[in-house]
């Protein structure tokens, strides 16, 4: 057989379809269309929701008028020498408890929470996590009614038991910070040279 020669007519193409008649392709989401964490975008303008944890915090820091430091030093460099004497101005009885130390300027300091002559409302512990259950377990015998441990100190068991007990625990967070944030936020000043919110009993 013989081949037969080769055509010179090319193929023909599909006539082409107009816009309108092709498919639709779906745009993809760009990332800034995308909410967060996959929560619903809220409008602009709209405010965020309030933190229940910072808003008792709050709570507690304006009711409260006495709060015992265990482990305040007499050293002024230490936090919780800073920390005391910032509370003291903020308005609050401060009761140094420490067996080491005898004052904390014109405070006395306790050997331990019993030793404490009036009821506490908030234990702020400078002590580290492992030595926090004793500490805990006094607070509830002496019926405070917060344990609150400052930045960096974390045990979830000894706050739950406490919470068991009925206390409030704040836990990982520094008093006078938070002290600080709420005076700045209300009287408009922020890191004031003394605490602008005072406590529920007023400047001593």
């Amino acid at each position: 057989m013989s081949e037969e020669p080769p055509s010179d007519r090319k193929p023909e193409r599909s006539p082409a379809l107009p816009p309108s008649d092709r498919p639709a392709i779906a745009a993809a989401p760009s990332p800034a269309s995308l909410p967060e964490s996959g929560r619903p975008a809220l409008p602009a303008g709209t405010p965020p929701a309030p933190d229940p944890r910072r808003e008792a915090i709050e709570t507690l820091l304006r009711v409260a008028r006495t709060i015992a430091v265990v482990g305040a030093s007499d050293k002024p460099g230490k936090p919780s020498h800073r920390v005391a004497f910032y509370l003291m101005r903020a308005g609050f009885e401060v009761y140094p408890v420490n067996p080491t130390i005898k004052a904390l300027g014109e405070r006395p300091a306790f050997p331990d929470l019993k030793s404490v002559p009036v009821r506490i409302d908030i234990v702020d512990i400078f002590r580290r996590p492992e030595q926090v259950p004793p500490v805990i377990d006094e607070a509830i015998a002496v019926g405070a009614k917060a344990v609150w441990m400052q930045e960096g100190i974390v045990n979830e068991e000894a706050a739950a038991r406490a919470r068991a007990a009925g206390l409030v625990v704040v836990m990982d967070r520094c008093v006078m910070k938070e002290h600080r944030r709420m005076a700045g936020l209300h009287d408009g000043e922020k890191g004031p040279r003394r605490a602008l919110l005072t406590s529920a009993a007023g400047p001593r």
